[in-house]
């Protein structure tokens, strides 16, 4: 419920025009849900204003000073690396993490771990009459690596562990997944890497993870290891990977983000014939599941309890 003040809170919807008629509904039928008294707009004037629901490239001028009322900005994305260096951001940011956005990511990571697992390509490729009978290993004989374990990395690592894949789990910060081989520190991702056939990476877009993935570390993988990539464009040196794949050392690059978006057409991972493209399609914020998660830390706010998916900003995540 909104303070003794009495007024409802002003809610500002900063993630952009094109998003409003998509979201509108969904948030206010989630604040209603939640007991939140709330006004939710597309201007208002900063003073006034209580939360902002923010993305980049929407509506709110990247200079927050004048907000000075506001309690929390609450992104509508799962990375925020494009706002948690903004100096003037004096306000508790938030990021998102909503059950359909991590359904979306274990689905998109367990299908293409499968194709790439199964041979799914070389199978639709080989439709030429010939019966080459050759079935695959079981998923316990292919270890799979998954960098990064926040809520993404630990939803998909359980998911393939849970097709029984042998899954080893790599973050900055140690964790304890049951049934996760959980490593940390640069020789942890050695260990991670040198015995991973399948590696998937769902880190956030640090100083500290860029390009974590380059010549170096490409090289501890078994030959012909195959790499995932629903994560940061960011966390692949791309001029590293095209050489390895070039050598063999990486079999199979299924990539969904990259550091320029959309990918320019000229791109040498458009028709490289062991690369897939997907256009950063792997988890999209859906405001059906995401517009609770919205109500649920403005309630917090109001009521002065924890919020929801805090940034830690010497993170950067």
């Amino acid at each position: 419920m909104s303070d003794s003040t009495s007024r409802p809170a002003l809610v500002l919807f900063a993630a952009g025009a094109a998003r409003w008629p998509h979201w509108e509904g969904p948030l206010r039928a989630a604040l209603k849900a939640a007991g939140v008294a709330a006004d939710l707009v597309t201007e208002a004037a900063p003073e006034e204003v209580d939360f902002i629901v923010y993305a980049p490239g929407g509506d709110t001028p990247p200079d927050f000073t004048a907000f000075t009322r506001c309690r929390a900005v609450l992104g509508l994305w799962a990375g925020v690396e494009r706002i948690v260096t903004n100096a003037t951001l004096s306000q508790p940011l938030c990021r998102m993490v909503d059950p359909g956005l991590t359904q979306g990511m274990v689905e998109y990571v367990c299908a293409h771990a499968l194709r790439l697992h199964l041979g799914i390509d070389a199978q639709l490729r080989a439709q030429d009459g010939r019966w080459n009978h050759a079935a695959p290993p079981l998923a316990g004989e292919r270890p799979v690596a998954v960098l990064g374990l926040g809520a993404l990395g630990t939803a998909c690592a359980r998911a393939l562990a849970g097709l029984g894949f042998p899954v080893m789990g790599w973050s900055r910060r140690q964790k304890t997944l049951p049934g996760i081989d959980c490593h940390q520190g640069r020789q942890g991702l050695q260990a991670v890497l040198s015995r991973a056939q399948i590696v998937v990476t769902l880190l956030p877009a640090t100083a500290q993870t860029e390009n974590l993935l380059d010549t170096e570390t490409l090289g501890w993988l078994p030959h012909g290891a195959a790499i995932i990539n629903p994560g940061r464009g960011t966390l692949i040196d791309d001029a590293a990977l095209l050489a390895a794949l070039a050598s063999g050392r990486v079999g199979q690059a299924t990539l969904d983000v990259f550091r320029v978006e959309p990918l320019p057409p000229d791109h040498p991972y458009w028709g490289h014939p062991r690369v897939t493209v997907t256009p950063h399609i792997a988890a999209e914020t859906r405001p059906a599941t995401a517009a609770p998660v919205i109500a649920e830390n403005i309630r917090r706010g109001l009521a002065g309890e924890p919020l929801l998916h805090l940034v830690d900003r010497q993170a950067g995540y």
